[in-house]
C-alpha cells in the first residue's frame, strides 16, 4: 500500500509518519502531484495559521488536486479546515471539499484550545472499536460548525464538528497521531478503508 503525506510545509508531518510506521507501514512525504495522485491513501496534516497554509497549497498547484482525489483522504487538524469552504482566519477561502465554514471561538472560552477532550456521536467506519466518549488530542482556536457531513462531535463552549466525512473524503480536528491507543486504531482503521 503506498501511503503520502503531503509536504507543503505545514505541518508535524514527522509524527504522522511515526504514528503510522508504529502500525506497521511505510509513508512518503511529497508535493509531488504525481506521486500523490498515485497512493492508495493520502495524508493531508496542518499545522499553523490557514491563510499562510492555503498560499503554499496555491505555490505547488496543490490547492487544484487535493479536491480531485479519489483515493481516501484524511485531513488532520488544519488540513481538515482547509477542506472546508472558507476560515474566518486570515479571511481564508478553502479547498470547498466539505460544506462548512470555520468559525473562531468565542471568547467565552480559553483559545486555544489545547489538550484531550471527547469525542461523540461516531458516525463513520474510522471509529470502528473506538469507544462513545473517548479522549483525543486538540489543539486549535477555530472550529467546523455542525453539518450534515458531521460524523463526530466535541463540546468546548459550543458542539462543534471534529470529525467529518463527504465521499472519500475525511477530516479530524483531534491529532489521532498523538492519541493515544484511540487515535492510532482512528488511523490504522483510515488505512484499512
Amino acid at each position: 500500500m503506498k501511503i503520502v503525506i503531503i509536504n507543503y510545509g505545514a505541518g508535524n508531518i514527522q509524527s504522522i509518519r511515526f504514528a503510522i510506521e508504529r502500525l506497521g507501514y511505510e509513508a512518503v512525504l511529497s508535493n509531488d502531484v504525481e506521486e500523490i495522485k498515485s497512493a492508495d491513501k493520502v495524508i493531508f496534516p496542518g499545522v499553523g495559521e490557514a491563510s499562510s497554509a492555503m498560499k503554499m497549497l496555491k505555490a505547488t498547484g496543490l490547492d487544484a488536486v487535493i479536491p480531485t482525489l479519489t483515493q481516501p483522504v484524511l485531513g488532520i487538524c488544519l488540513g481538515m479546515q482547509l477542506m472546508c469552504n472558507y476560515s474566518e482566519e486570515g479571511d481564508t477561502k478553502g479547498l470547498g471539499i466539505f460544506n462548512v465554514d470555520v468559525k473562531r471561538f468565542e471568547n467565552i472560552v480559553k483559545v486555544p484550545q489545547i489538550g484531550w477532550n471527547q469525542i461523540k456521536g461516531l458516525g463513520s467506519k474510522i471509529f470502528n472499536d473506538v469507544k462513545e466518549g473517548a479522549y483525543m488530542y486538540l489543539v486549535h482556536s477555530y472550529y467546523a460548525p455542525i453539518t450534515k457531513e458531521t460524523i463526530a462531535t466535541t463540546e468546548y463552549g459550543v458542539q462543534y464538528s471534529t470529525a467529518l466525512q463527504k465521499a472519500n473524503f475525511y477530516g479530524v480536528q483531534f491529532h489521532p497521531e498523538k492519541s493515544s491507543t484511540d487515535g492510532a486504531k482512528i488511523l490504522e482503521n483510515f488505512l484499512n478503508l
